[in-house]
């Protein structure tokens, strides 16, 4: 007689056995599985977080005027003036808005109120300076996802007031002041800044720098100013001078240029305001100086 006990227990080993590496197969593809679907960690954001200065300033609707940041340094000039992103601030003849495109989109980020006052309008406006306020209001005005909604006022001889009396922190005026002693309205400048200003509002002044041994001209007519006669303009409508910084300073300026300072970048004249071009004129030099010197002042209303 067989004895089926011990072909029992053969076979019944033999199917633990298959059955036990069936099991450990079954889970190593499940845990293969498992491990494969597992969700891959999501890439870190690039560029600097929306909303913030640097956005701002690196933002790619900026493409055509970044390259004068080497000279301009829009973000160590704001900063210096003290800028935050809940202010209302008033830039005084912006022109075509190369520090509105930094301004306007960073305050409106940060829920503050940009202000351009713009060049004076009216019948006896220049025609130019029109067509550059009509593109003006078109591009910014035109775009509140990332402008917001800027404010329009006017700034020249005659025009009321640039903001409602004491409502802005910060004014500006950026490389503005020699058109405004050509013009007879820089003390008015000052005043309508003091007047738009809170307590303690800061006004920030950027502007071609002459040598202190120079002459001042009344009028300013090469576009440069010297540093004492803006900070007497300012005392005079009631500013307290804050600080001065070099952040715009530039030592290859010679400031004896031929057509001014609108001899150098960006302007690059070459030849008189007014007159055609002429295109035997070596302009090497002058691409070498680079944008002018400059000085950038804070001032600040009294309390």
């Amino acid at each position: 007689m067989l004895d089926l006990s011990a072909t029992s227990y053969g076979l019944s080993r033999r199917f633990l056995l298959a059955g036990a590496a069936g099991l450990a197969l079954t889970g190593l593809a499940a845990c293969g599985r498992k491990k494969e679907a597992a969700p891959e960690a999501a890439p870190a954001p690039a560029g600097p977080p929306e909303g913030s200065l640097e956005w701002a300033v690196a933002g790619p609707w900026r493409a055509q005027d970044r390259p004068r940041d080497v000279f301009r340094h829009p973000m160590e000039t704001l900063r210096f003036f003290g800028l935050q992103p809940t202010m209302t601030v008033v830039e005084f003849w912006p022109g075509s808005g190369w520090y509105t495109e930094i301004l306007a989109p960073y305050l409106a980020e940060g829920e503050g109120t940009y202000v351009a006052a713009l060049f004076p309008e009216g019948p006896t406006a220049d025609p130019a300076q029109a067509a550059l306020n009509a593109a003006f209001q078109t591009r910014f005005g035109g775009d509140r996802k990332l402008y917001g909604e800027p404010q329009f006022s006017f700034f020249g001889l005659g025009t009321g007031p640039v903001a409602p009396a004491g409502t802005a922190d910060l004014c500006l005026f950026m490389r503005t002041l020699h058109g405004w002693m050509a013009a007879g309205i820089a003390e008015k400048a000052f005043a309508d800044a003091f007047a738009a200003l809170k307590p303690g509002g800061v006004l920030g002044v950027e502007q071609h720098r002459l040598a202190p041994e120079e002459d001042q001209d009344p009028v300013a007519a090469n576009g440069y100013v010297q540093e004492a006669f803006v900070k007497q303009l300012a005392a005079e409508a009631g500013f307290v001078f804050v600080a001065a910084s070099e952040i715009n300073a530039n030592d290859k300026d010679t400031k004896d240029h031929p057509f001014g300072v609108d001899t150098l970048p960006p302007m690059r004249l070459t030849a008189p305001r007014g007159e055609p071009a002429d295109p035997t004129f070596d302009r090497s030099k002058f691409e070498e100086i680079g944008e002018s010197d400059r000085m950038t002042l804070k001032f600040r209303k009294p309390e």
